[in-house]
């Protein structure tokens, strides 16, 4: 039930609730600018954590460790 990314660490894994949408991904690599390299779970695809961010958080937001 965390509202930030304060807990976030290389190796572990995520699910994040956002605008309705559940996203399942690992941390590849905390870059310098704050932003985070992540892999799906599911379909083992590289993204970027500001990608899901980017349109802001919505009231359903939540980012839990699996």
């Amino acid at each position: 039930m965390a509202k930030s990314f304060n807990n976030i660490r290389v190796g572990k894994k995520f699910r994040m609730i956002n605008f309705g949408e559940t996203f399942e991904f690992e941390i590849i690599e905390i870059m310098g600018d704050g932003d985070c390299r992540l892999k799906d779970i599911h379909t083992l695809e590289p993204y970027n954590l500001n990608d899901l961010v980017m349109y802001g958080k919505g009231e359903d937001f939540d980012i839990s460790e699996l």
